[in-house]
Protein backbone atom coordinates (compact mmCIF):
# COMPACT_ATOMS: atom_id res chain seq x y z
CA UNK A 1 0.00 0.00 0.00
CA UNK A 2 1.35 3.65 -1.50
CA UNK A 3 1.84 5.92 1.76
CA UNK A 4 0.08 8.56 0.08
CA UNK A 5 -3.16 6.01 0.46
CA UNK A 6 -2.39 5.57 4.30
CA UNK A 7 -1.81 9.33 4.47
CA UNK A 8 -4.95 9.71 3.02
CA UNK A 9 -6.87 7.68 4.65
CA UNK A 10 -5.78 8.87 8.28
CA UNK A 11 -6.70 12.39 7.49
CA UNK A 12 -10.89 12.15 8.14
CA UNK A 13 -9.81 11.37 11.84
CA UNK A 14 -9.04 14.96 12.46
CA UNK A 15 -12.59 16.60 11.66
CA UNK A 16 -13.67 13.81 13.39
CA UNK A 17 -11.76 14.10 16.20
CA UNK A 18 -12.03 17.80 16.61
CA UNK A 19 -16.04 17.49 16.64
CA UNK A 20 -16.14 14.70 19.44
CA UNK A 21 -13.24 16.36 22.25
CA UNK A 22 -16.10 19.24 22.69
CA UNK A 23 -18.57 17.06 23.14
CA UNK A 24 -17.23 14.95 25.58
CA UNK A 25 -15.12 17.12 27.71
CA UNK A 26 -16.41 20.75 27.39
CA UNK A 27 -20.08 19.94 26.93
CA UNK A 28 -20.50 19.52 31.06
CA UNK A 29 -18.57 22.40 31.87
CA UNK A 30 -19.74 24.87 29.00
CA UNK A 31 -23.48 23.67 30.42
CA UNK A 32 -22.78 23.54 34.00
CA UNK A 33 -20.51 27.15 34.67
CA UNK A 34 -22.54 29.02 32.37
CA UNK A 35 -25.90 28.01 35.08
CA UNK A 36 -27.88 26.78 32.44
CA UNK A 37 -28.42 23.20 34.27
CA UNK A 38 -26.76 21.54 37.38
CA UNK A 39 -24.57 18.73 37.66
CA UNK A 40 -26.76 15.91 38.69
CA UNK A 41 -28.95 17.51 35.61
CA UNK A 42 -25.94 17.16 33.01
CA UNK A 43 -24.80 13.66 34.23
CA UNK A 44 -28.20 12.38 33.95
CA UNK A 45 -28.61 13.45 30.56
CA UNK A 46 -25.03 12.51 29.37
CA UNK A 47 -26.06 9.09 30.79
CA UNK A 48 -29.10 8.80 28.52
CA UNK A 49 -27.34 10.16 25.49
CA UNK A 50 -24.82 8.42 25.32
CA UNK A 51 -26.87 5.21 26.14
CA UNK A 52 -28.92 5.65 23.25
CA UNK A 53 -25.98 6.26 20.94
CA UNK A 54 -23.92 2.85 22.45
CA UNK A 55 -27.46 1.03 21.52
CA UNK A 56 -27.26 2.35 18.37
CA UNK A 57 -23.62 1.54 17.03
CA UNK A 58 -24.81 -2.53 16.32
CA UNK A 59 -27.38 -1.16 14.02
CA UNK A 60 -24.73 1.15 12.91
CA UNK A 61 -22.21 -1.91 12.11
CA UNK A 62 -25.09 -4.03 10.57
CA UNK A 63 -25.93 -1.41 8.18
CA UNK A 64 -22.54 -0.56 7.05
CA UNK A 65 -22.20 -4.81 6.47
CA UNK A 66 -24.80 -4.38 4.04
CA UNK A 67 -24.35 -0.88 2.14
CA UNK A 68 -21.48 0.51 0.55
CA UNK A 69 -19.25 2.11 3.24
CA UNK A 70 -18.04 5.45 1.86
CA UNK A 71 -21.61 6.34 0.69
CA UNK A 72 -22.67 5.66 4.09
CA UNK A 73 -19.86 7.68 5.66
CA UNK A 74 -21.05 10.89 3.27
CA UNK A 75 -24.34 10.46 4.87
CA UNK A 76 -23.35 10.54 8.51
CA UNK A 77 -21.32 13.31 8.51
CA UNK A 78 -24.15 15.60 7.63
CA UNK A 79 -26.21 14.90 11.49
CA UNK A 80 -22.84 15.21 12.35
CA UNK A 81 -21.82 18.58 11.30
CA UNK A 82 -25.10 20.25 11.88
CA UNK A 83 -25.59 18.56 15.46
CA UNK A 84 -22.34 20.52 16.69
CA UNK A 85 -23.17 23.55 15.33
CA UNK A 86 -26.31 23.55 17.15
CA UNK A 87 -25.15 22.20 20.67
CA UNK A 88 -22.61 25.18 20.81
CA UNK A 89 -25.01 28.07 19.75
CA UNK A 90 -25.67 29.51 23.09
CA UNK A 91 -28.41 32.22 21.44
CA UNK A 92 -30.30 29.06 20.70
CA UNK A 93 -29.97 27.39 23.97
CA UNK A 94 -30.92 30.52 25.88
CA UNK A 95 -34.45 30.53 24.12
CA UNK A 96 -35.36 26.72 24.86
CA UNK A 97 -35.40 24.68 27.65
CA UNK A 98 -31.43 23.75 28.38
CA UNK A 99 -32.28 20.13 29.24
CA UNK A 100 -34.19 19.11 26.14
CA UNK A 101 -31.92 21.16 23.97
CA UNK A 102 -28.69 19.61 25.16
CA UNK A 103 -30.47 16.11 25.17
CA UNK A 104 -32.08 16.56 21.21
CA UNK A 105 -28.70 18.46 20.10
CA UNK A 106 -25.97 15.88 21.51
CA UNK A 107 -28.36 12.59 20.60
CA UNK A 108 -27.99 14.25 17.06
CA UNK A 109 -24.29 15.07 16.81
CA UNK A 110 -23.17 11.48 18.41
CA UNK A 111 -25.54 9.64 16.27
CA UNK A 112 -23.99 11.12 13.45
CA UNK A 113 -20.33 10.71 14.63
CA UNK A 114 -21.14 7.68 15.94
CA UNK A 115 -22.01 6.18 11.81
CA UNK A 116 -19.19 7.92 10.27
CA UNK A 117 -16.78 6.45 13.07
CA UNK A 118 -18.13 2.90 12.27
CA UNK A 119 -18.00 3.44 8.58
CA UNK A 120 -14.80 5.16 9.21
CA UNK A 121 -12.97 1.99 10.97
CA UNK A 122 -14.75 -0.78 8.51
CA UNK A 123 -13.48 1.09 5.18
CA UNK A 124 -9.72 0.83 6.84
CA UNK A 125 -10.17 -2.65 7.25
CA UNK A 126 -11.23 -3.09 3.32
CA UNK A 127 -8.86 -1.17 2.40
CA UNK A 128 -5.59 -2.98 4.34
CA UNK A 129 -4.35 -6.37 2.31
CA UNK A 130 -2.90 -8.04 5.80
CA UNK A 131 -2.52 -7.09 9.41
CA UNK A 132 0.61 -5.02 9.30
CA UNK A 133 -1.65 -3.01 6.37
CA UNK A 134 -4.11 -2.25 8.70
CA UNK A 135 -1.84 -1.44 11.86
CA UNK A 136 -0.55 0.91 9.57
CA UNK A 137 -4.16 2.45 8.64
CA UNK A 138 -4.81 2.37 12.24
CA UNK A 139 -1.68 3.99 13.05
CA UNK A 140 -2.30 7.09 10.49
CA UNK A 141 -6.16 7.23 11.73
CA UNK A 142 -5.36 7.46 14.83
CA UNK A 143 -2.52 9.67 14.52
CA UNK A 144 -5.08 12.24 12.66
CA UNK A 145 -7.56 11.35 15.17
CA UNK A 146 -5.10 12.94 18.08
CA UNK A 147 -4.40 15.79 15.66
CA UNK A 148 -8.09 17.08 15.55
CA UNK A 149 -8.09 16.31 19.68
CA UNK A 150 -4.73 18.98 20.26
CA UNK A 151 -5.90 21.45 17.60
CA UNK A 152 -9.86 21.49 19.31
CA UNK A 153 -8.14 21.38 23.16
CA UNK A 154 -5.85 24.34 22.13
CA UNK A 155 -8.39 26.73 20.15
CA UNK A 156 -10.80 28.09 22.57
CA UNK A 157 -7.88 29.44 24.98
CA UNK A 158 -6.25 30.30 21.78
CA UNK A 159 -9.39 32.37 20.51
CA UNK A 160 -10.26 33.75 23.78
CA UNK A 161 -9.05 33.86 27.17
CA UNK A 162 -12.27 32.55 28.65
CA UNK A 163 -12.27 28.99 26.92
CA UNK A 164 -16.21 29.09 26.69
CA UNK A 165 -16.09 31.90 24.35
CA UNK A 166 -13.79 30.70 22.52
CA UNK A 167 -15.98 27.19 21.99
CA UNK A 168 -18.32 29.37 20.10
CA UNK A 169 -15.80 29.46 17.22
CA UNK A 170 -15.11 25.79 16.98
CA UNK A 171 -17.62 24.99 14.46
CA UNK A 172 -16.13 27.31 11.82
CA UNK A 173 -13.34 25.09 12.21
CA UNK A 174 -15.05 21.43 11.97
CA UNK A 175 -16.77 22.57 8.75
CA UNK A 176 -13.81 23.95 7.08
CA UNK A 177 -11.82 20.73 8.20
CA UNK A 178 -14.69 18.27 7.06
CA UNK A 179 -14.90 19.96 3.27
CA UNK A 180 -10.83 19.18 3.32
CA UNK A 181 -10.96 15.82 4.51
CA UNK A 182 -14.14 14.60 2.18
CA UNK A 183 -12.14 16.01 -0.79
CA UNK A 184 -9.21 13.89 -0.18
CA UNK A 185 -11.13 11.03 0.85
CA UNK A 186 -12.75 10.81 -1.97
CA UNK A 187 -9.95 10.48 -4.18
CA UNK A 188 -9.18 7.09 -2.73
CA UNK A 189 -10.56 3.72 -3.28
CA UNK A 190 -13.23 1.33 -1.82
CA UNK A 191 -11.60 -1.21 -0.97
CA UNK A 192 -12.76 -4.62 -1.43
CA UNK A 193 -16.28 -5.20 0.88
CA UNK A 194 -18.31 -8.13 1.06
CA UNK A 195 -21.46 -7.17 1.94
CA UNK A 196 -23.07 -9.51 4.19
CA UNK A 197 -27.22 -10.06 3.85
CA UNK A 198 -27.83 -12.10 7.35
CA UNK A 199 -30.08 -10.14 9.81
CA UNK A 200 -29.26 -8.16 12.62
CA UNK A 201 -29.73 -10.70 15.64
CA UNK A 202 -27.76 -13.23 13.62
CA UNK A 203 -24.65 -11.33 12.41
CA UNK A 204 -24.46 -10.07 16.37
CA UNK A 205 -24.74 -13.56 17.35
CA UNK A 206 -21.47 -14.43 15.15
CA UNK A 207 -20.35 -11.55 16.75
CA UNK A 208 -20.34 -12.25 20.22
CA UNK A 209 -19.53 -16.35 19.03
CA UNK A 210 -16.22 -15.28 18.91
CA UNK A 211 -14.34 -16.08 21.75
CA UNK A 212 -11.36 -14.41 21.19
CA UNK A 213 -13.26 -10.83 20.44
CA UNK A 214 -15.26 -11.39 24.10
CA UNK A 215 -11.74 -11.79 25.65
CA UNK A 216 -10.37 -8.65 23.83
CA UNK A 217 -13.65 -6.60 25.07
CA UNK A 218 -13.13 -7.30 28.33
CA UNK A 219 -9.62 -5.75 28.53
CA UNK A 220 -11.21 -2.59 26.38
CA UNK A 221 -14.33 -2.21 28.66
CA UNK A 222 -11.63 -2.62 31.86
CA UNK A 223 -9.32 -0.43 30.55
CA UNK A 224 -11.91 1.92 29.22
CA UNK A 225 -13.54 3.03 31.97
CA UNK A 226 -10.21 3.95 33.73
CA UNK A 227 -9.51 6.50 31.29
CA UNK A 228 -13.05 7.50 31.05
CA UNK A 229 -13.37 8.99 34.65
CA UNK A 230 -10.53 10.82 34.40
CA UNK A 231 -11.89 11.81 30.60
CA UNK A 232 -15.31 13.08 32.63
CA UNK A 233 -12.96 14.89 35.33
CA UNK A 234 -10.11 16.25 33.92
CA UNK A 235 -11.41 20.15 33.21
CA UNK A 236 -12.58 20.07 37.16
CA UNK A 237 -9.62 18.62 38.04
CA UNK A 238 -7.37 21.08 36.75
CA UNK A 239 -9.64 24.04 37.48
CA UNK A 240 -10.63 23.55 41.42
CA UNK A 241 -8.00 20.72 42.53
CA UNK A 242 -4.95 22.49 40.74
CA UNK A 243 -6.21 25.77 40.25
CA UNK A 244 -5.60 26.36 37.23
CA UNK A 245 -8.19 27.29 34.30
CA UNK A 246 -6.61 28.68 32.19
CA UNK A 247 -3.87 25.75 31.60
CA UNK A 248 -6.71 23.11 30.37
CA UNK A 249 -6.15 23.94 26.77
CA UNK A 250 -2.44 23.22 27.22
CA UNK A 251 -2.33 20.65 29.54
CA UNK A 252 -4.92 19.03 26.85
CA UNK A 253 -3.08 20.16 23.90
CA UNK A 254 -0.12 18.23 25.47
CA UNK A 255 -1.30 15.15 26.52
CA UNK A 256 -2.59 14.26 23.20
CA UNK A 257 0.11 16.01 21.19
CA UNK A 258 2.51 13.43 23.15
CA UNK A 259 0.29 10.64 22.30
CA UNK A 260 -0.08 11.71 18.55
CA UNK A 261 4.14 11.63 18.63
CA UNK A 262 4.06 8.38 20.17
CA UNK A 263 1.93 6.24 17.81
CA UNK A 264 4.52 5.43 15.56
CA UNK A 265 7.14 4.19 18.02
CA UNK A 266 4.24 1.70 19.30
CA UNK A 267 3.05 0.89 15.86
CA UNK A 268 7.15 -0.43 14.92
CA UNK A 269 7.23 -1.65 18.65
CA UNK A 270 3.66 -3.51 17.83
CA UNK A 271 5.32 -5.07 14.41
CA UNK A 272 8.65 -6.29 16.69
CA UNK A 273 7.10 -7.36 19.69
CA UNK A 274 3.50 -8.25 19.35
CA UNK A 275 0.13 -6.26 19.68
CA UNK A 276 -0.11 -7.33 23.33
CA UNK A 277 2.69 -6.98 25.05
CA UNK A 278 2.93 -3.64 23.31
CA UNK A 279 -0.38 -2.69 25.18
CA UNK A 280 0.89 -4.45 28.51
CA UNK A 281 4.31 -2.15 28.61
CA UNK A 282 1.88 0.94 27.64
CA UNK A 283 -0.37 -0.11 30.25
CA UNK A 284 2.42 0.29 33.06
CA UNK A 285 3.87 2.89 31.85
CA UNK A 286 0.38 4.50 32.53
CA UNK A 287 0.21 3.86 35.69
CA UNK A 288 3.46 4.33 37.08
CA UNK A 289 3.47 7.77 35.46
CA UNK A 290 -0.83 8.50 37.00
CA UNK A 291 -0.06 7.28 40.79
CA UNK A 292 1.84 10.67 41.07
CA UNK A 293 -1.19 12.66 40.44
CA UNK A 294 -2.86 12.12 43.74
CA UNK A 295 -0.41 14.10 45.67
CA UNK A 296 -0.78 17.28 43.56
CA UNK A 297 -2.54 20.42 44.77
CA UNK A 298 -3.29 24.49 43.63
CA UNK A 299 -0.57 25.58 41.25
CA UNK A 300 1.10 22.27 40.67
CA UNK A 301 0.08 22.66 37.02
CA UNK A 302 3.75 22.17 35.98
CA UNK A 303 3.97 18.56 37.59
CA UNK A 304 0.86 17.79 36.18
CA UNK A 305 2.07 18.65 32.85
CA UNK A 306 4.51 16.09 32.93
CA UNK A 307 2.26 13.58 34.27
CA UNK A 308 0.26 14.23 31.04
CA UNK A 309 3.39 13.79 28.74
CA UNK A 310 3.93 9.95 30.15
CA UNK A 311 0.15 9.43 29.75
CA UNK A 312 -0.05 10.44 26.63
CA UNK A 313 2.72 8.39 25.29
CA UNK A 314 1.10 5.52 26.86
CA UNK A 315 -2.60 5.78 25.60
CA UNK A 316 -1.52 6.09 22.02
CA UNK A 317 -1.43 2.47 22.16
CA UNK A 318 -4.90 2.33 23.96
CA UNK A 319 -6.13 4.27 20.38
CA UNK A 320 -4.08 1.92 17.99
CA UNK A 321 -3.40 -1.10 19.12
CA UNK A 322 -6.83 -3.20 19.84
CA UNK A 323 -8.73 -1.06 17.16
CA UNK A 324 -6.17 -2.82 14.68
CA UNK A 325 -6.81 -5.95 16.38
CA UNK A 326 -10.61 -5.72 16.12
CA UNK A 327 -9.99 -5.16 12.42
CA UNK A 328 -8.20 -8.25 11.83
CA UNK A 329 -11.08 -10.17 13.79
CA UNK A 330 -13.86 -8.77 11.70
CA UNK A 331 -11.84 -9.17 8.58
CA UNK A 332 -11.51 -13.13 9.48
CA UNK A 333 -15.27 -13.29 8.73
CA UNK A 334 -16.12 -10.41 6.81
CA UNK A 335 -18.11 -8.42 9.42
CA UNK A 336 -15.98 -5.86 10.44
CA UNK A 337 -18.63 -3.16 10.78
CA UNK A 338 -20.51 -5.37 13.46
CA UNK A 339 -17.01 -6.12 15.14
CA UNK A 340 -17.22 -2.18 15.36
CA UNK A 341 -20.31 -1.45 16.14
CA UNK A 342 -20.32 -3.91 18.88
CA UNK A 343 -16.38 -2.56 20.04
CA UNK A 344 -17.60 1.17 20.13
CA UNK A 345 -20.96 0.47 21.85
CA UNK A 346 -18.54 -0.77 25.15
CA UNK A 347 -16.53 2.55 24.45
CA UNK A 348 -19.79 4.48 24.91
CA UNK A 349 -20.78 2.57 27.69
CA UNK A 350 -17.76 3.30 29.73
CA UNK A 351 -18.26 6.72 28.90
CA UNK A 352 -21.85 6.78 29.91
CA UNK A 353 -21.16 4.86 33.21
CA UNK A 354 -18.18 7.40 33.86
CA UNK A 355 -20.56 10.27 33.50
CA UNK A 356 -23.54 9.21 35.07
CA UNK A 357 -21.70 7.87 38.21
CA UNK A 358 -19.55 10.36 38.98
CA UNK A 359 -21.33 13.55 38.27
CA UNK A 360 -23.92 13.14 40.40
CA UNK A 361 -21.97 11.17 43.26
CA UNK A 362 -19.58 13.61 43.21
CA UNK A 363 -22.73 16.08 44.06
CA UNK A 364 -24.08 13.65 46.35
CA UNK A 365 -20.92 14.22 48.70
CA UNK A 366 -21.04 17.79 48.71
CA UNK A 367 -18.50 18.90 45.17
CA UNK A 368 -19.42 21.47 42.73
CA UNK A 369 -17.83 23.04 40.37
CA UNK A 370 -15.81 26.00 41.51
CA UNK A 371 -15.78 25.31 44.80
CA UNK A 372 -12.60 24.24 46.67
CA UNK A 373 -14.47 22.49 49.16
CA UNK A 374 -14.55 18.43 48.89
CA UNK A 375 -11.54 18.29 46.39
CA UNK A 376 -10.84 14.95 48.19
CA UNK A 377 -14.07 13.03 46.37
CA UNK A 378 -13.03 14.46 43.17
CA UNK A 379 -9.24 13.50 43.44
CA UNK A 380 -10.64 9.87 44.19
CA UNK A 381 -12.67 9.43 41.68
CA UNK A 382 -10.11 11.25 39.49
CA UNK A 383 -7.27 9.26 40.68
CA UNK A 384 -7.61 5.99 42.14
CA UNK A 385 -10.45 4.56 40.89
CA UNK A 386 -8.93 4.38 37.34
CA UNK A 387 -5.90 3.08 38.52
CA UNK A 388 -7.48 0.48 40.00
CA UNK A 389 -9.46 -0.25 36.88
CA UNK A 390 -6.51 -0.29 34.67
CA UNK A 391 -4.50 -2.32 37.10
CA UNK A 392 -7.49 -4.97 36.39
CA UNK A 393 -6.78 -4.60 32.57
CA UNK A 394 -3.59 -5.32 33.25
CA UNK A 395 -4.42 -8.78 34.87
CA UNK A 396 -6.81 -9.40 32.09
CA UNK A 397 -4.64 -8.88 29.33
CA UNK A 398 -1.22 -10.65 30.56
CA UNK A 399 -3.94 -13.77 31.50
CA UNK A 400 -5.17 -13.76 27.81
CA UNK A 401 -1.97 -12.61 25.81
CA UNK A 402 -1.28 -15.41 23.98
CA UNK A 403 -4.78 -16.02 22.69
CA UNK A 404 -5.09 -12.78 21.92
CA UNK A 405 -1.81 -12.73 19.43
CA UNK A 406 -3.86 -12.20 16.51
CA UNK A 407 -2.88 -11.97 12.60
CA UNK A 408 -3.85 -12.59 8.92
Amino acid sequence: MQRRQVFGYGVLGLPLAFGALPIYLFVPDLYARSGLLGLSVIGIVLLLTRLLDAVADPCFGWLIDRYPRKPMLYATLIPFGLGFIALFSPTLIASTNPAVWLFATLAFCTLGFSGAMIAYQAWGSDLGADSVERLRLTGSREAFILAGVVIAAVIPTFVSGDPIAGMQILPWFLGTFLIIAAVIVQQLPAGQQIMGQESLVSRLKMTWSDTVYRKLLAVFFANGIASAFPATLFVFFVTDVLQTPDKVGMLLGSYFLAAALAVPFWVRLAERIGRPWTWILAMLLAIAAFLGTALLGAGDWSLFLIICLISGVAVGTDLTIPASMVADLGERRDATGTYFGVWNLVAKLNLALAAGIALPTLAMLGYAPGSIDHTNVLIAAYVLLPIGLKGVALALLYRWRNQLTIST
